[in-house]
């Protein structure tokens, strides 16, 4: 990495809360491990820093590498502060609450909830994919009841995949990482740079296509298949060339009820169209058994 796109340093104090060190980012970020000052609670920092526009200067200030990179970069900042104000209003409980947003070192920063847990990754490495019925039902309907909200303010999260759901240490699944989320209304296109994540990223992702709910059901769909396979689902640009991915209905019928197998299927259709349209739906089909006795389906698993 070159030193003008470095993350902030080890202890570095930005507007009140302290850098302890990096924990993530992708081609537009940098994630970090914080806590405040005042208050020593932890958080996790998104910082804004699409790494092929901008170079770290001394003292932790991001600027442009060029001057053509300019208007990008404002509109990427603009965006990002917008959607940092709308998502602070959503307050759900599967949902990570964005508790803070701010201007500093010329870019925009964006303090989330720090919660203990694992993500789905662990669980799925644990279990070589073989997840059960009672786990799916404790997990994927609240996350879908914590999806619909985004929804209503007509948010698409775009990157949903097992490491960015979190099973926290008090047995509530969380939906997590904001990076690639975008306001668009349903049907609409985005024209701007897109973050894919190989597998789960839909085929809109890569068309540029009508985006709307269906778009996360995708990724929704393919990640509830992982936690049953225990495979990366293989890209849209495979499946179209050679579609490898069997209904998981006909594969797995003998260890899952049917419900569940068919809202499966049915999100990870190629065609949007196709696909359940909004959360309702899928949320209805995945839960047309009684949910009561998966509610504490979580409990232990990290012990």
């Amino acid at each position: 990495m070159s030193n003008t796109r470095k993350p902030l340093s080890n202890g570095f104090i930005l507007d009140g809360y302290r850098i302890e060190k990096v924990i993530g980012g992708g081609g537009f970020s940098f994630v970090y491990l914080a806590y405040h000052i005042r208050t020593k609670a932890k958080v996790v920092i998104k910082e804004y820093f699409p790494h092929d526009l901008v170079e770290r200067i001394p003292g932790g200030r991001v600027e442009p590498i060029a001057s053509e990179n300019l208007t990008q970069f404002r509109q990427g900042l603009k965006r990002f502060f917008s959607e940092g104000m709308a998502l602070s209003k959503l307050k759900h409980p599967n949902i990570v609450h964005v508790s803070n947003f701010f201007r500093a070192n010329n870019t925009v920063v964006m303090v989330m909830d720090f919660k203990q847990g694992r993500d789905l990754r662990w669980f799925v490495k644990r279990t070589k994919g073989r997840l059960g019925e009672k786990f799916l039902l404790a997990v994927f309907p609240r996350i879908l009841e914590g999806l619909r909200e985004l929804h209503a303010m007509e948010f698409l999260h775009l990157d949903i995949k097992p490491a960015n759901i979190l099973l926290s240490a008090g047995g509530e699944p969380l939906l997590l990482d904001f990076g690639a989320v975008q306001h668009l209304k349903p049907g609409e296109r985005y024209s701007g740079v897109q973050t894919l994540t190989h597998g789960y990223a839909p085929p809109e992702q890569y068309d540029r296509g009508p985006m709307g709910p269906w778009s996360d059901l995708y990724s929704l769909g393919m990640t509830m298949r992982t936690c049953i396979t225990g495979k990366h689902p293989p890209t849209v640009l495979e499946r179209r060339e050679r579609d490898t991915v069997m209904p998981v209905s006909k594969t797995h019928s003998r260890k899952y009820g049917a419900h569940i197998l068919e809202a499966i299927d049915w999100a990870g259709e190629l065609d949007h169209r196709l696909r359940p349209q909004d959360t309702d739906a899928l949320l209805h089909m995945l839960t047309s058994e009684p949910r009561s006795k998966h509610n504490n389906g979580l409990r232990g698993w990290w012990s």
